[in-house]
């Protein structure tokens, strides 16, 4: 009754923040934005994220990571891309992405690319999009169809990138709200978590994790217990100690995205407490039940996964796609 009753309050709170429909028109990405304009597009972006992906495998889920933190703050509008300026605040120094996100200079790379291309037609936002669509293909993820025709805000979010983003300790009613206030759904947060198979994440994201319940959720086995000591050798228990220290959330297969993150919840060894709270929390009725389905079916799992991207990069900021640009620096407003 009480896992009811809070499920109906945060719907009943959380309204989706965003809409298809800007100032009565019909909903504005389609697959062929680009092809009179730019029709190389696609093709230019894969070329150079194949490149990126070749030189380091990490750049993948850099670049997915990325695109998420875009769109959960003011839609999928490149905010995320822009530095400070004394007019501006921007988002990469909120606390969420100041000791995660990388990747803006691989975004830059191809933006210059682009733009001897096709010099002011192709927004960043529209290329964070595609480069994460090419980086989960790139390494062994599914394919999906992108949207295009986003436009780049003139504007960032310092406040909305600090209380939109998830947190590594956070508790699952809090972000499964965080979701729903972006119009997606338990079944998309648990698909989209999954990319958390190629991911890293720093010793500070992970230390109350290591230090706190993993040893319960693990059931005390005794090879979960030989992982868990080389995790605190990565991880001091003291803060500020090896802050920096980086381990992959997947041990098993770090640099290919598949399905092996949710066996690894199964066991109670996910790395981040955010994670396994899908699967060990006393809330976590429904994503205990989709959990167990990726874990079996990995078919299901790509198939929902393709529709959540699609599905968040659709989250669109309506002022940018009625007062919006395209950059021709992704770091800063045209001037």
């Amino acid at each position: 009754m009480k896992l009811f009753l809070v499920i109906c309050i945060v719907h009943a709170i959380f309204i989706p923040c965003f809409s298809f429909d800007v100032s009565g028109k019909a909903f504005p990405l389609t697959l062929d934005y680009y092809k009179s304009t730019c029709p190389a597009v696609f093709d230019v972006i894969k070329k150079e994220m194949e490149c990126i992906v070749k030189e380091d495998p990490r750049n993948a889920a850099i670049i997915i990571r990325l695109h998420f933190h875009d769109c959960f703050v003011q839609g999928c509008d490149g905010s995320v891309l822009l530095d400070e300026t004394e007019s501006l605040k921007g988002e990469k120094k909120a606390s969420p992405n100041i000791n995660s996100l990388k990747g803006y200079k691989i975004i830059d790379r191809i933006k210059n690319i682009i733009e001897s291309e096709c010099p002011g037609v192709v927004s960043c936002a529209d290329l964070l999009t595609i480069s994460a669509r090419d980086a989960t293909i790139l390494v062994g993820g599914p394919y999906w169809d992108v949207p295009v025709g986003r436009k780049d805000s003139k504007t960032a979010s310092y406040a909305l990138a600090t209380t939109n983003l998830p947190t590594p300790d956070e508790g699952l009613i809090s972000i499964i709200a965080k979701f729903y206030y972006q119009g997606l759904s338990v079944e998309d947060m648990v698909a989209l978590v999954g990319a958390h198979t190629i991911g890293m994440a720093q010793c500070r994201n992970f230390r109350s994790r290591i230090y706190g319940d993993f040893r319960v959720t693990t059931a005390l086995n005794p090879v979960s217990a030989t992982y868990l000591a080389r995790l605190q050798e990565i991880c001091p228990e003291s803060s500020g100690e090896g802050d920096r220290n980086v381990t992959a959330m997947d041990n098993v297969t770090p640099n290919l995205f598949d399905n092996s993150i949710y066996h690894t919840l199964l066991r109670g060894e996910g790395l981040l407490n955010s994670d396994q709270e899908m699967y060990t929390s006393m809330f976590g009725i429904q994503t205990r039940r989709i959990v167990s389905k990726y874990a079996e079916d990995p078919v299901a799992f790509f198939e929902q996964f393709s529709k959540s991207m699609v599905k968040m990069g659709n989250i669109l900021n309506s002022n940018s796609l009625v007062d919006g640009e395209v950059r021709r620096n992704c770091r800063f407003v045209n001037t």
